[in-house]
């Protein structure tokens, strides 16, 4: 075993010194303009201020043996490929043939045609992206068309051909002498630090202290690496090609967000510090790498999809889960997503059980939503959730943590009945699953923009008629933030119009296009006035509603 740093210029890493190949199991090429632009500008800027400063670019991770030039990248993929379109793109765009003949040799090793030796290319990509690489990027006086053409591609060869797009626009109007320059830089005076392990184990130790220049490593990049650098040779390329169709299905941030969640699942208890650390000791500490992958990822992402999207594809119960899902999707946290993954996980094949399990676990959710529970109250509470399920717990007896006792029931009741619209992260939610009901539960809503809008204005003017139905302010104000007199509208509020008389607000300001979008909305186009007896009814029957709903 041996490791071993040094630095080196582009010039001599780009050369017959490596073959660069990115194993299988590495995440997908994922660099942004943003990265790239970044590292263009900061070139750029370096080569026209002091072009004979030495510029450090970072540092890169191999596995290697010293006396073969084979290096299997761990990490550094982002940057190396970019600096590889870079020189790719000073070939294409520079003038001088020898020059043109110099940079193309940091590319490729030319082969011998009539001896049948292929080129070699300093860097191989993926299976999943080689081809396109070397075939429309690598390759002479492929990359113009490359940069220009508009087909469909995976996300990791569209972030391969914006970056060649950003770096090829970047440097097409730099003057012949300076395309020149910045090419000599790059090789004479840019360098990075070369960490060479002889064995994966002490190479992915280093991996998982070390960033890549611009994006942070996510911790299932550092997870990836462990579990699928583990796996056999022979069966790595299956597993590999699993994570990646996970994560290319998800995206990379709510990918990350199922590992935070299986997390959960079994560790039960709120995350205390790094997630890679507690992901490897809580879930991966007695399994195989295999294992995990067949057993919790690949199902677990199957939960993770529905529960967060409203997928169940049931016929005859998928739109009632499915509603039940998009209501708890509207609450300010999603501590609810572990015990859903987890119920969805073991009874995938149940749709009633699927239908009574959602059904509840809104009914928790929004009660500890409406009682504003912190955080470590509600992941206590979903952790005895999750433990019931694991067990076959019955969930839906009385002691049940899926269920509200009395107290809690009651104690739902009274916040609902009292000045909701303060509770700012709870009334917005509260009165769409309010108006989904009154719907009689067809109602879906596609706005972009929501806004809750009081009826009896916060402050009405001194001359207008609601002063005539509430003459006595302490009532108005008993009156102004309860579910009565609250509506939704699919609009942002005018803060003019908030003060228009009754009538007049009704027909402005609460209807769009002669129509009024909410049904919470259409029940007061129907009133004829607006008295603190209206909103009395108003307030029992809404109430009921809700308290039917959640059985309170």
């Amino acid at each position: 075993m041996s490791i071993k740093a040094e630095e080196k210029q582009l010039g001599k890493i780009f050369s017959d010194d490596f073959v660069f190949e990115i194993p299988a199991y590495q995440r997908p090429y994922a660099w942004t303009t943003e990265q790239t632009g970044e590292l263009l500008d900061d070139l750029l800027n370096a080569v026209q201020s002091d072009g004979e400063a030495d510029y450090f670019l970072g540092s890169i991770v191999l596995i290697k043996e010293e006396s073969e030039p084979r290096a299997e990248v761990v990490d550094g993929q982002q940057r190396l490929t970019t600096l590889s379109i870079l020189f790719c793109a000073l070939r294409e765009l520079i003038d001088d043939e020898d020059d043109r003949l110099e940079l193309d040799s940091h590319i490729r090793a030319r082969g011998r045609r009539l001896a049948g030796i292929e080129d070699r290319f300093r860097l191989t990509l993926r299976e999943r992206d080689r081809d396109v690489f070397r075939r429309q990027v690598q390759q002479t006086g492929a990359l113009q068309g490359f940069v220009e053409s508009r087909e469909t591609r995976p996300d990791s060869q569209l972030r391969l051909r914006e970056n060649a797009s950003h770096i090829w626009s970047g440097l097409r109007g730099l003057t012949p002498s300076l395309l020149s320059a910045f090419a000599g830089f790059l090789i004479r005076k840019c360098y990075l630090v070369v960490v060479s392990a002889s064995d994966q184990e002490s190479a992915y130790r280093i991996f998982a202290v070390m960033n890549d220049r611009g994006l942070n490593l996510s911790p299932t990049d550092i997870l990836k690496a462990e579990v699928i650098g583990g796996i056999d040779a022979e069966r790595r390329p299956i597993y590999t090609s699993e994570w990646e169709s996970i994560e290319e299905d998800l995206g990379r941030d709510d990918f990350r967000d199922l590992f935070a969640h299986i997390r959960m699942i079994h560790v039960k208890s709120k995350a205390r510090g790094n997630l890679t650390r507690e992901f490897r000791e809580g879930v991966l500490a007695d399994i195989s790498g295999c294992e995990f992958i067949d057993e919790t990822l690949s199902p677990m992402a199957g939960a993770y999809r529905i529960v967060t999207r409203a997928a169940c594809e049931d016929l005859e119960r998928g739109n009632s889960i499915n509603g039940h899902l998009s209501h708890l999707g509207r609450i300010d946290n999603f501590d609810w997503v572990p015990p859903a993954m987890a119920f969805f996980h073991r009874h995938a094949t149940e749709p009633e059980a699927l239908e009574n399990f959602t059904r509840d676990l809104e009914r928790l959710a929004y009660a500890m939503l409406i009682l504003r529970w912190n955080i470590n109250s509600r992941i206590g509470r979903y952790a005895g959730v999750v433990e019931e399920i694991e067990s076959g717990a019955d969930l839906w007896s009385s002691d049940s943590q899926l269920q509200l006792m009395e107290d809690e029931k009651a104690l739902v009741q009274e916040a609902i009945n009292g000045p909701i619209y303060l509770q700012r992260r709870v009334c917005m939610p509260v009165l769409l699953r309010l108006d989904t009901e009154l719907a009689a539960g067809g109602a879906t809503y596609e706005q972009k923009v929501v806004s809750v809008e009081h009826v009896l204005p916060q402050t009405p003017g001194d001359e207008s008629e609601w002063l005539n139905w509430f003459p006595n302010e302490e009532e108005r104000d008993a009156w102004t933030h309860r579910l009565a007199n609250l509506v939704l509208l699919s609009r942002r509020k005018n803060a003019q119009a908030q003060n228009f008389d009754f009538e007049r607000k009704k027909n402005e300001y609460f209807r769009r296009n002669g129509v009024a979008t909410f049904a919470i909305t259409s029940q007061v186009l129907d009133m004829a006035a607006w008295t603190p007896e209206v909103l009395e009814e108003r307030q029992v029957e809404l109430t009921a509603c809700l308290a039917s709903v959640w059985r309170l």
